[in-house]
Order: structure tokens, then C-alpha cells, then sequence
């Protein structure tokens, strides 16, 4: 038998009332929910009743997807769900930190409060705007950010599809770009221009703050964004740089596959790296854990 993958949500597809079923039905995700208020009262009340405005604004949902992404997985490890190996998409890295053990959910939420403020920060001091570009290869992209000022490759998702960051001035005329070169443009509901060197403020802040957090030794294997390697090192480096640099989950993906991962389950908001999986790898089991129902899914298959 194969190896077992969880990988935590990204921010992007935040909604009202993700979690509310989770913790109403699990005692291991309600002391997630219950942990993140009373370090930030209201989180679990935005993530249950928040409004989209609310919730799509970086200094909340960072925390909110990180407590969904959080009691999600340690719902599925209360059925007796165990992965070998753990990551997580850009905020939900934070997330797989507090799993492995690396940091304790305190550390972890506080952590992830601190990097949305920062990012929160640096995105209104540098307004950017990113757009996922399909049925474009990565180099055809690359490409094209080449051709505007401050355009940068900050997602590596799969063969086709890269996520690009640029100012808000020339999204409009990158996405007629993308277009006349035969992909699609697709402007995400996020609040700044997260992974490049719009971050760049944020990334030095979190440096900073870290200093005083405590890391522990991953007790299982933590895949980083950054180097798409597990990790080793120096763990703070790894967070901060990030912040400020792409995330390469194609090549986490085919990292995890080579090393013998052949089920994958998002744990958290949405199911967009579930279908990532899908349209890249045809001999990877995928599912997604969101809800009550989707865990029973999961043990019954």
C-alpha cells in the first residue's frame, strides 16, 4: 500500500460558513475552533457567519482557513485517518506546521495572525492584483510576465495552470495578453499580490517575528512550498521565504508521488488542490475533507 498525503487549503475559496459542520460534529475540530477564539475571539463566528466582504480580506482569512484547515485534519486523524506526510498551500504551510508538530496550534495561529496582518500591510502599501493563467504551459507564462513591469510567477500549480501577480493597473491588460495567446485569465478574489516581491515588507516583518517562536523537529515528513523539498534547515528561513516567493505544488506534488504518496487528501476550505491532483496525476487517489460527510466518504472508500 501506498502513502497517505494531507495537504491544507489555501486562501481563494474562503465562504460563510465553512467549519460550522466540523464543529458541531467533532470534539478534535471544535478544540481547534474553541484554541483559535480564545487567542482571537470572533474567528470561529466569522468563519461560521462572516460576510464574503469580511472574509476575503487577508488579516481574516488567513486565520479563519487556518482553523477550518486545522480542525479538518485532526478530524479525520479522530476516525483514524493518519497521513505520512503533510503540506500546505502558501497559508495552509502553517497549517501542516502545527500538524507535524513543528509548532504547537498556538504558536501556529498566532503565527498565521501575525502573517496575515503583515501581508494585509504590505498589500495595501502595494496594491497587486493575481491572475490564474490556463491552458498556458509555465514557460508560455513566464513569458508573458516578461512583458510587463512588476509581473511575476508566483503559483506553479500544475502543467496548466500558473497563478501570476502584478500590479492592479495591468491585470486588465495581462489578462487580454493571456488571452491573445490562446489561455484563459482569470482574475482570484484575494486582497494583494501574495508570493513576490510585493511581500517583500511582510517576509522581512515575519523574520522578525519569528525570532521568538519556538520550532520543533517535524514528527512526520513537511513538504515545503519553497523548495518543494521536505524540509530541513533552518524552518524559519523556509516561512519567510515563502512569503515573498512562489509556490511550486507541481513539483511538491511529483516530490510526494516519487517518494511513494499514491492517496492525497485536502484537508480544509474548498477542493482546489483536490482537482489540481486530478488534472495532473492519473494514478493519484484524491479527496477532499470539508465536511462530516466527506470524512464518512473517505473511510467508506
Amino acid at each position: 500500500m501506498g502513502k497517505i498525503a494531507f495537504v491544507f487549503s489555501g486562501q481563494g475559496a474562503q465562504y460563510s460558513g465553512m467549519g460550522k459542520a466540523l464543529y458541531a460534529s467533532s470534539p478534535a475540530a471544535k478544540a481547534v475552533f474553541d484554541m483559535a477564539d480564545s487567542l482571537r475571539p470572533g474567528t470561529a463566528r466569522q468563519c461560521f457567519e462572516g460576510s464574503m466582504e469580511e472574509l476575503t480580506q487577508t488579516v481574516n482569512t488567513q486565520p479563519c482557513v487556518f482553523a477550518v484547515d486545522l480542525a479538518a485534519a485532526r478530524a479525520l486523524a479522530e476516525r483514524g485517518i493518519q497521513p505520512d506526510c503533510v503540506a500546505g498551500f502558501s497559508l495552509g504551510e502553517i497549517a501542516a506546521l502545527a500538524f507535524a508538530g513543528v509548532l504547537s496550534d498556538e504558536e501556529a495561529f498566532r503565527l498565521v495572525c501575525k502573517r496575515g496582518e503583515l501581508m494585509d500591510k504590505a498589500a495595501r502599501e502595494n496594491p497587486g492584483a493575481m491572475v490564474a493563467v490556463l491552458k498556458l504551459t509555465s514557460a508560455q507564462t513566464e513569458e508573458l510576465c516578461q512583458r510587463f513591469e512588476k509581473t511575476y510567477p508566483v503559483n506553479y500549480n500544475s502543467p496548466a495552470q500558473t497563478v501570476v501577480a502584478t500590479t492592479t493597473e495591468n491585470a486588465d491588460a495581462f489578462c487580454q495578453a493571456v488571452k491573445a495567446a490562446g489561455g484563459k485569465a482569470k482574475v482570484l478574489p484575494v486582497s494583494g499580490a501574495f508570493h513576490s516581491p510585493f511581500m517583500a515588507d511582510a517576509a522581512a516583518g515575519l523574520a522578525e517575528y519569528m525570532q521568538s517562536v519556538t520550532f520543533n523537529e517535524p514528527k512526520i515528513t513537511i513538504y515545503s512550498d519553497y523548495t518543494a523539498q521536505p524540509y530541513a534547515g533552518d524552518c524559519r528561513e523556509l516561512v519567510r521565504a515563502q512569503v515573498e516567493n512562489p509556490v511550486r505544488w507541481q513539483t511538491l506534488m511529483e516530490n510526494m508521488q516519487a517518494a511513494g504518496v499514491d492517496t492525497v487528501i485536502e484537508t480544509g476550505v474548498g477542493k482546489t488542490l483536490q482537482n489540481l491532483c486530478k488534472r495532473t496525476f492519473s494514478d493519484i487517489k484524491s479527496y477532499k475533507a470539508e465536511t462530516p460527510e466527506d470524512i464518512g466518504l473517505i473511510l467508506n472508500s
